[in-house]
């Protein structure tokens, strides 16, 4: 696996084909294996009304659904910005090891995103409470599932 321009270039061109168009942020990106494209996609924030819907996320859940596995080991996302906390931790989940990225999240701040600024809430171990509150409670009551899926001879972990 090494950088190559021109997947980062499908990603550049996924974010810009984003810009004016009302249907999300300008991100894109492109999951590859074995040096071809297996998904490419770009934000779809407002279009699907879904916070969650992020480029890498968007290409993510592309990938996983033609490759037929939630396992993205030995695929690269190319993205045209450093992913937001929530999409690192998709990447992470996907086993995708390697990430090559365009912009900064400092790049993402100054065009209005908060990437920055989630990440130093998680830096700051969570305890702002203007941003958000956590509070454990009942953990006798939710523990069960826990031990039930433990215990479970045919369970199956991702």
């Amino acid at each position: 696996m090494s950088y190559d321009s021109s997947f980062m270039k499908i990603a550049a061109n996924q974010a810009e084909s984003n810009v004016g168009t009302e249907i999300g942020g300008p991100f894109g990106s492109v999951v590859v294996k074995d040096g071809k494209i297996i998904a490419e996609g770009h934000n779809q924030v407002l279009k699907s009304y879904d916070p969650t819907a992020h480029g890498e996320i968007v290409t993510i859940r592309h990938a996983c659904a033609i490759l037929g596995t939630h396992d993205l080991s030995g695929c690269e996302l190319y993205t045209n910005a450093y992913p937001c906390p929530m999409c690192l931790s998709a990447i992470i989940w996907a086993n995708i090891k390697v990430v090559y990225y365009g912009n900064t999240a400092k790049d993402a701040d100054k065009i209005g995103f908060r990437d920055d600024y989630i990440y130093d809430f998680i830096q700051n171990s969570c305890e702002d409470p203007t941003v958000l509150t956590m509070e454990q409670h009942d953990r006798e009551l939710t523990i069960k599932s826990f031990e039930k899926f433990n215990d479970s001879l045919d369970k199956k972990l991702y």
